[in-house]
């Protein structure tokens, strides 16, 4: 690499120490400084801290001690890292009492023993096979620090093998809690161990958590893999599987076992597995066997197939017709080759499977004549025609005989071999038929017209007949491939005419001295003055010359228009002239008047009014709003808002809740940020109790946790331990314990108690959650509290899965916009120590805050980005105005802000954010206004994912659909993904207008995306089929939609499966016909093919809507449906979501009771009369379980028993003592074992 330019800083040369001493490298520590020095690359405290630790290693105390002495000249801190070397270099040097005298020499230095000291004392110890040292130092630690991590103690376990002392490491394990929270860890501890071949003692680590097994059958996978992955003998994997089954552990080791040798490609440790598996009765499957088979494939190596043919046939697998297709025939020129082949090998067996992938195989490659000669044949075994469907037609495409094609259909027709599934030949031959026709391109279909012609004359003479509908699907292909001579011939087919298919200020800003004379002149000479008014009226209030303004109202009264009155009230209004605006409100605007003012004005009035404690008066401002349909956008929404928040800083309780029960109780407005007042006006007057039931009223009404963190912070520096108890109990019910963590976390550093924060963040388990973490640091940025967020940086290092370089982004982030080079400098060396590897951006930001400050950059800066190319590096204070404006919504001020500023060039993200708040707020001009202006200043300035959606949901609100498509096309060959939300709302769009061509090129569109953003496979369909239906055209949505349903039903690889939605906006659309037409279509499916999720779907859109007695008798009809048992428990889980839907569940278990799971469906009514706060229906419900002898989950009790508790009913049952989210987590695993 240095051959080839590269450069190499401090921060390389680190990265390699770091890799030397993890993996115990012997270098020299004197050889490698003189490399630096060679290389003119200066040593930073990272540098020496690695080589003290190398020297301590060896036990080379006199030379850690020398370089101990370059730090000390150079004025390094001497950290933890350089003391916890040097505990293990006095040990290794045989010095033990030195080594046990450095936590002295520590505490006097002002440096705190941490965990990483007493790891490396304890690690002396083990290595020295000193048991009763161990057990004295730890119960030191646990009396001074209270607790010891439980990853220390499985640090020293490995230490005690390594060494040699495995008798010492049951005392170790008896301290650790084998508890969910540290299986992360353990799985760490158990992999390091089979590594260095003690593989015994980690199995007997994995075996500690054999309590929790119960609701886990896959515990132990990860121990089988790495076995199989370092060669364990097949004895030894037999001797764990075993164990792991008999203690309940794992459902399936030696099943796993086997998927890992295949992975692995250990052939031979795949054999012997499945042998034993054969001994021990567990069942084997042919797909097993395939990945042996491709790569003796890739090998050419025909023995090894036959081989495993062999085997198979031995261990009694049957080898079906994928084995032979996929991995046997394709290796020979033809089918009799290959049995010719098969049978010199002692491995032809006659089985179904071998007909069937002989005709497929002959199919593929257009050999039709071995095909008709395989069909004919008496000794060919019934085999239904859909198994090699597909590759007859790609036969039938690839040949141009005509009778051939006549001969194998007539067979496919006539022979009830090919037909062993009902509804017989007529269905199936009209489905391979239209499956033939679909599969063809216009092109294809038109150079073979006359031939299909033929085809289909033959097929007339032969008395083959094909049902109408299918019929009807194949003339409407033909016709889209333009050969509409061919329909009369295909119609000819059907045993009746098919149905028919054809469808049905001026400026305020003139100069006011000259207006005034304007006025006075054309008084004087008896002209009309209205206008002249207005303009000065207008003139006035924007010079927020009140005064003035009205004198000149009382002056030239009688010529006063409503408008200029409307003016006046708002200036009145900002000038908290309370009296006068309403004066002029009820002179002009009386509430018995047809005239209105228009909403900002309105509430300017409520929000003087409420300040003035002329509450009654606002009341009934916003009565007078809703008698008068005054139009509520989201501006006015917003700002309902910003008059509760005003009312709710002055502390005034009853203004801000009889304010808020108005606006809610006349619909004017109810979002759940409207609740946020309630809460802040009882943080302003200290009344916490309040605060936390205005809390959780607002979760219970709309599921929405707001102003948890002050809250949290108020408690905690009120020192209140019980409402905090209270607090913590609730979120850990509602969102899990995790949750509950992060925000007692992040009060504990906001309000400055740094070590209880340590506490709460080392909890066993605890993972990094990304959005929680950088929510914090940006709150911590935008109020300039570096400390705090140091501390969120250093506490979170030992965190699962945290991503190190995107916590110090956050703190270089802070540093830039401090101009802060010498922390960016101190921050720099402690990524280096922690050795996180910077990305980028990081580097990028770092090289920038350097060079600003006039610094030398410590590294090879990165090549600029394309996006940071294209704007200024650096923000400016207008831009961070901006940004801070739209991330606390107050999105007008932004953008009224960025309009005075916009000659300035702002950075790209910067545009893009107030685009994407705009659009938020359905302010779609002036987010497009903003977007023209960005295209100015940057070239090529396109939108990101995020804001390309959300333009394109503006563009579909406002019915501009052509250009939502040239949006999305645009997205899609820029390589960006759009949102679910974006391609669902244009879908139904296109769908509702019934705009058949662009819905299919958007399906075309999505078709290679779906599963990148996690859409649902059968959208589209749907879509499709709603367009037919708008279109009046219900024969074309049926036959459109039912091969696909069919097809879905038997391919796992077609993905329309269901009809839910499509049900749905039919109903919500009122299209009753097509309703039942649809319903039709979904009760052939059921009677004729067996297929059930249709009329399913069908079942529980009449659940939803009320219709019970359609429901019942549709029940009646098709009773197969009650099998679709998962169906069921995913409408009962989605209804048990939100409020309302209890009659939903009681519908069920009054028309299906035998066919649900009672604990599940109880628990699910339970929980929707929970949330619906009905204490009766609770109390009843539970009983009523009783009386049935249902058993309830531990889930459903916890929830019960809490619900009861907060509504002061006493609980009838003993509350089950775990958390909410440890029985949640249980509900989920054994719903998982159930599906």
């Amino acid at each position: 690499m240095k051959e080839m330019g590269a450069v190499y800083d401090t921060s390389h040369y680190n990265a390699l120490l770091k890799v030397y001493l993890q993996n115990e490298h012997k270098f020299s520590p004197t050889e490698f400084l003189a490399r630096m020095e060679k290389a003119n690359v200066q040593p930073n405290r990272v540098t020496y801290q690695r080589l003290i630790a190398a020297y301590c290693n060896e036990g080379d105390i006199e030379g850690a001690s020398k370089i101990l002495g370059f730090m000390k000249n150079k004025d390094l801190p001497i950290t933890e890292a350089v003391f916890s070397s040097l505990v293990k270099g006095h040990a290794r040097s045989g010095d033990i009492k030195s080594a046990e005298n450095i936590l002295s020499v520590m505490k006097m230095a002002g440096v705190e023993p941490g965990p990483d000291t007493y790891l490396s004392l304890l690690n002396v110890y083990a290595e020295k096979g000193d048991a009763d040292s161990i057990k004295k130092t730890l119960e030191e630690v646990e009396k001074t620090e209270g607790y010891l991590m439980d990853r220390i103690l499985m640090q020293v376990i490995f230490s005690l093998a390594k060494a040699g002392y495995p008798q010492y490491i049951e005392d170790i394990k008896e301290r650790i809690r084998f508890e969910k929270e540290l299986i992360p860890d353990a799985m760490n501890l158990c992999l390091t161990l089979i590594t260095h071949g003690f593989e015994d003692i980690s199995f007997r680590i994995l075996k500690s958590f054999n309590h929790l097994s119960r609701d886990n059958v896959d515990q132990g996978s990860f121990f089988l893999q790495h076995c199989v992955n370092r060669d364990l003998p097949l004895s030894k994997l037999k001797q764990f599987c075993s164990e792991l089954k008999e203690t309940k552990m794992h459902s399936a080791p030696l099943t796993f076992v086997l998927r890992c040798a295949l992975e692995a490609n250990k052939s031979a440790l795949a054999i012997g597995v499945m042998k034993t598996m054969k001994e021990e009765g567990v069942p084997l499957r042919p797909h097993y066997f395939w990945p042996l088979m491709v790569g003796f494939q890739k090998e050419k190596n025909l023995k090894g197939i036959f081989e495993i043919l062999k085997v198979m046939h031995e261990l009694g697998v049957e080898i079906d017709a994928e084995t032979y297709t996929g991995y046997v025939l394709n290796n020979f020129p033809d089918c009799k080759t290959a049995c010719a082949q098969l049978k010199e090998n002692n491995c032809l067996f006659e089985t179904v499977g071998l007909c069937v992938a002989q005709i497929r195989h002959e199919a593929a490659h257009g050999r039709l004549n071995n095909v008709l000669s395989v069909l004919s044949s008496a000794s060919t075994p019934s085999v239904d025609c859909n198994q090699f469907r597909n590759s007859l037609i790609r036969g039938f495409k690839s040949s141009n005989d005509v009778q051939l094609w006549s001969k194998i259909t007539e067979l496919l027709y006539k022979d009830e071999r090919y037909c062993l599934t009902p509804p017989g030949p007529t269905e199936a031959v009209g489905y391979f038929l239209y499956h033939l026709i679909d599969s063809m391109s216009d092109s294809e279909v038109q150079a073979k017209e006359e031939r299909l012609r033929q085809y289909f004359h033959q097929l007339k003479k032969m008395n083959i007949v094909i049902p109408t509908n299918l019929c009807s699907g194949i003339c409407r292909l033909l016709d889209s491939s333009q050969v509409p001579e061919l329909i009369k011939d295909v119609r000819s087919l059907s045993p009746k005419k098919p149905m028919s298919t054809d469808s049905i200020s001026e400026s305020a800003k003139s100069d006011v001295s000259a207006l005034e004379k304007k006025l006075e002149k054309r008084k004087a000479e008896n002209q009309p003055i209205t206008d002249v008014l207005k303009q000065l009226i207008h003139a006035l209030c924007e010079e927020e010359n009140m005064q003035k303004a009205l004198e000149v109202k009382a002056k030239y009264e009688p010529d006063m228009v409503v408008g200029g009155y409307a003016a006046l009230i708002n200036l009145c209004c900002r000038h908290d002239n309370v009296e006068d605006a309403m004066n002029l409100k009820e002179k002009v605007f009386p509430r018995n008047s047809p005239v209105a003012l228009d909403t900002g004005k309105y509430i300017a009035l409520v929000e003087v009014l409420g300040k003035h404690g002329r509450l009654e008066d606002a009341i009934n401002v916003l009565t007078e709003m809703k008698e008068k349909d005054v139009p509520i956008s989201d501006r006015a929404v917003a700002s309902f808002f910003r008059l509760l928040n005003a009312a709710a800083m002055r502390g005034e309780v009853e203004t801000v809740n009889r304010l808020h029960e108005t606006i809610v109780n006349l619909g004017l407005a109810e979002t759940a940020a409207l609740y946020s007042p309630l809460i802040t006006v009882h943080l302003e007057k200290d009344d916490m109790p309040a605060a936390l039931e205005a809390l959780m009223g607002c979760y219970k009404k709309h599921g929405k946790i707001l102003q948890l963190h002050n809250i949290y912070c108020r408690l905690i520096e009120k020192g209140d331990a019980d409402l905090l108890q209270k607090v913590s109990d609730f979120i850990s019910r509602e969102y899990g314990d995790m949750m509950a963590l992060y925000d007692l976390f992040f009060a504990f550093l906001q309000t400055g108690k740094y070590k209880e924060a340590r506490k709460v963040i080392e909890t066993p388990g605890l993972r990094a959650h990304p959005g929680r973490l950088q929510w914090f640091a940006k709150k911590c940025i935008s109020n300039n509290q570096m400390e705090i967020l140091e501390q969120l940086v250093e506490l979170t290092q030992n965190l699962f899965e945290c991503d190190r370089d995107e916590m110090y982004y956050h703190l270089l982030q802070l540093c830039e916009n401090n101009s802060d080079w010498s922390k960016a400098e101190a921050i720099w060396t402690k990524m280096q120590e922690e050795n996180v590897v910077p990305r980028e951006k990081t580097l990028t930001l770092l090289a920038d805050i350097f060079e600003k400050n006039g610094q030398v950059v410590p590294f090879e800066v990165p090549k600029a980005r394309q996006e940071e190319t294209r704007c200024p590096i650096s923000s400016t204070s207008e831009e961070r105005k901006i940004r801070m404006l739209c991330k606390k919504n107050n999105v007008k001020e932004a953008y009224d802000f960025f309009l005075q500023t916009q000659e300035k060039d702002y950075q790209y993200r910067t545009y893009v954010a107030l685009i994407k708040a705009l659009l938020s707020q359905d302010s779609f001009e002036e987010a497009i206004q903003v977007k023209h202006i960005a295209e100015t200043h940057i070239k090529g300035f396109t939108l990101n994912s995020a804001a390309s959606s959300l333009l394109i949901i503006s563009q579909v609100r406002r019915d501009y659909l052509k250009d939502a498509l040239a949006a999305f096309q645009g997205m899609l060959d820029s390589g960006l993904l759009p949102t679910r939300p974006a391609v669902i709302v244009l879908a139904e769009a296109l769908a509702v207008k019934g705009d058949m061509k662009n819905l299919k090129a958007f399906g075309n569109m999505i078709e290679d995306i779906t599963k990148s953003i996690d859409l649902s496979p059968s959208l589209i369909a749907n879509a499709i089929a709603l367009a037919h239906a708008k279109n009046n055209d219900l024969d074309a949505a049926v036959e459109y939609l039912e091969p696909l349903l069919i097809s879905g039903a038997q391919n796992p690889d077609q993905p329309v499966k269901n009809i839910s939605f499509l049900l749905r906006k039919v109903s919500e659309e009122g299209l009753e016909p097509a309703l039942e037409k649809f319903g039709v279509m979904a009760e052939r499916l059921a009677n004729q093919f067996g297929i059930y999720r249709p009329v399913t779907d069908l079942f529980l859109q009449y659940v939803s809507a009320g219709r019970v007695d359609d429901a019942r008798s549709l029940l009646q009809r098709c009773g197969g449906l009650v099998e679709e048992k998962r169906t069921f428990l995913n409408f009962m889980g989605k209804a048990a979501t939100k409020p309302g839907q209890a009659k939903k569940i009681e519908t069920l278990l009054e028309l299906i009771p035998d066919h649900l799971d009672m604990e599940t469906a109880y628990r699910y009514l339970l929980k929707c009369y929970e949330l619906d706060g009905d204490v009766d229906s609770v109390k009843a419900t539970y009983e009523k379980s009783k009386e049935k002898n249902i058993q309830l989950h531990d889930l459903s009790l916890k929830s019960l028993a809490v619900f009861l508790k907060k509504v002061g009913e006493p609980v009838p049952f003993t509350e089950p003592p775990e958390t909410f989210k440890f029985y949640m987590e249980k509900w989920r695993k054994r719903r998982l074992e159930t599906l």
